[in-house]
């Protein structure tokens, strides 16, 4: 079975603390787990897909929360742990919390044709939710792993986890 894997915002910015939305030992709590994914599509020669927050420094999302990731910083970049693992992989920066909007995912996923699109990442309720939801818009088949998502707000976290089963079909794992 073709698959892809998208890693949603595993960046220096939401592990690490010290940056303003640090999502704290929760989230980084994924991290081998999420590792361990991109091992394995490394030695399947699946595509790993890193969607990645990147803003301009006045970018309008920062009226809703603290600058952050913004382009060209430290916090913008995939966390050491994930590097170079991954045989086949891309970096697709985004501006809004879904994966899709304003990149060219859509056209790569088009052009991969997975039979299945296995998600990990952060933040449950945000950006991962509303990736997650453009891939059931979409009709894809779709996995996400709970032991490879998080938040920085455990209720949030649990509502969307349920909301990406009930509603938008995911196959929660």
């Amino acid at each position: 079975m073709k698959k892809v894997l998208l890693v949603v915002d595993m960046l220096e910015g939401f592990l690490r603390k010290g940056y303003p939305l640090y999502c704290g030992e929760t989230a980084e709590a994924i991290i081998p787990f999420v590792k361990a994914k991109v091992q394995e599509y490394a030695k399947a020669n699946e595509l790993v897909i890193f969607i990645a927050d990147n803003h301009s420094p006045d970018d309008e999302e920062f009226k809703k929360f603290p600058a952050h990731c913004v382009r060209g910083s430290k916090e913008s970049e995939v966390i050491e742990e994930l590097k170079g693992i991954a045989k086949r992989e891309l970096l697709i920066p985004k501006t809004r919390y879904s994966g899709f909007f304003g990149t060219n995912l859509e056209e790569i996923l088009k052009n991969e044709d997975p039979e299945l699109v296995e998600v990990v990442g952060v933040c449950t309720n945000i950006c991962v939710l509303y990736t997650v939801e453009e891939l059931a818009n979409r009709d894809y088949k779709i996995r996400v792993y709970k032991q490879g998502v998080a938040s920085f707000d455990q209720s949030a976290h649990n509502w969307a986890l349920k909301q990406m089963e009930s509603v938008l079909g995911a196959e929660l794992v």
